[in-house]
């Protein structure tokens, strides 16, 4: 995935529960506060989006269950890149140190041309510009590795319960609280209030919005990490800088990073097929692969046959919508705003997402309410964040003289300037009062 951009329903509430003072503990994190009475909160999905939103919810002092349909927690998936912003929202769940442990935190962002092989232009995620602009770090990580800090940290709450082998059907809600049906045992699960973290192909989100499926790029996928002690080369020389390379090219780009503490080497291959149709599978294949990479330099090349070929991902997003909150039922992270990961903002906007949700329950007596004001925070930002992405993968991908004016461009910018990502890399600040 690209880094970083380097330019650019209804429902009445039958009862309002009391605020009471709650002196809030270290491991809630802040000063005393007025807390709502406790809720209980339903959570629909076990990814990082679903954990972090359920660790979110105990800490602002409520009773979460969480539901995954897999028979037990486990994320796929290689690496993800963690901007200041992903940081942020970690340190405020209390696991940031936990992350930090298997993470790197990369000295550049880089950004290759993928025909010449010459460098086009550099972020400096080390100077003084970096740090005095963003209090937190900029990490890079396997999914497995942030996955199991979150599992962990939730698995630890006393107000969290986790359960897996649950399949919601359909959701019910009135005035009281939503009932949650399962295909199966048990049937049904009911809670005040329920978190749709269930994913691009989220179920209630195909109930309550009814925006159909989700918008196909034609951009595919390929991607795995290895043992760094299996590079050799000028692909050892970039593992070892311990930089996030980004080798951008005509309708493809590969990105390369260290995670793990810099045992294993994160690689992306990404291109656009010319063979996508929405009633096949047969496209996005091996073949096209080499085909679109074939006039890339030697190092892109050198590359390719250690990128993992067990599983292609075909690339989806949808365009923003305004319907993230149905009365006591809320979206969240990509059940909300999937997005192309040419901003490295997927992960980073769920765990966003996680953070304001456990604020607004912590602020609000009514679900209803705490999820409206979920929503009037975090709807434009995400919208915008998934609507850059897009744009921010047509410049990548530009070929001839767009490729020749894009790298110019970029070229012409220092290491230090981070005006560009700093609305991306800034998280929005917490409301101090009620809306």
């Amino acid at each position: 995935m690209i880094s970083t951009p380097m330019i650019a329903p209804r429902i009445t509430a039958m009862f309002s529960p009391r605020l009471h003072a709650v002196p809030r503990t270290p491991d809630q994190g802040g000063p005393m506060s007025l807390t709502p009475v406790p809720h209980r909160v339903a959570v629909v999905g076990g990814g990082i989006g679903g954990l972090a939103a359920a660790l979110s919810i105990a800490r602002a002092g409520h009773h979460v269950t969480l539901v995954e349909q897999a028979a037990r927690f486990t994320e796929i998936g290689a690496g993800l890149q963690l901007a200041p912003n992903a940081s942020h929202a970690l340190d405020e769940l209390g696991v940031l140190g936990a992350v930090r442990r298997t993470a790197v935190a990369p000295p550049r962002l880089v950004m290759m041309d993928a025909l010449s092989g010459d460098q086009i232009t550099s972020l400096d995620l080390r100077s003084a510009a970096y740090t005095g602009r963003f209090t937190h770090p900029y990490l890079v990580t396997h999914r497995t590795d942030l996955h199991a800090a979150l599992l962990s940290a939730c698995q630890e709450h006393p107000s969290v319960t986790l359960r897996t082998g649950h399949t919601v059907t359909h959701a019910e809600q009135d005035g009281s609280g939503v009932r949650l049906h399962f295909a199966g045992s048990p049937p049904e699960l009911t809670a005040d209030a329920v978190v749709a973290a269930d994913g691009l192909h989220s179920r209630l989100r195909r109930a309550l919005v009814g925006d159909g499926e989700p918008v196909c790029s034609r951009y595919v996928a390929f991607r795995g990490a290895l043992p760094t002690d299996q590079m050799t080369g000028r692909m050892s020389q970039h593992a070892a800088s311990e930089a996030v390379m980004v080798w951008a090219g005509p309708r493809m780009h590969l990105v390369q990073y260290p995670v793990r503490r810099g045992e294993l080497y994160n690689q992306v291959a990404v291109f656009e097929s010319d063979h996508y149709t929405p009633d096949s599978d047969a496209w996005g294949t091996e073949a096209e692969l080499e085909e679109r990479f074939s006039g890339a330099c030697r190092t892109v090349r050198d590359a390719l046959p250690l990128i993992a070929r067990d599983r292609r991902w075909p690339l989806f997003d949808r365009l923003p919508t305004d319907q993230w909150v149905h009365g006591r039922i809320a979206l969240l992270g990509d059940a909300a705003h999937p997005m192309l990961q040419y901003l490295a903002q997927g992960a980073c906007q769920a765990l966003e997402d996680a953070v304001a949700l456990g604020r607004a329950l912590g602020r609000f007596a009514d679900p209803a309410d705490a999820f409206a004001a979920y929503a009037g925070q975090r709807r434009e930002r995400a919208a915008r964040i998934q609507t850059g992405a897009r744009r921010f993968g047509e410049i990548c991908h530009l070929e001839g003289m767009g490729a020749t004016l894009r790298n110019a461009l970029f070229a012409s910018r220092g290491p230090d300037d981070f005006d560009d990502v700093s609305w991306v890399w800034t998280p929005a600040p917490a409301p101090v009062t009620a809306p």
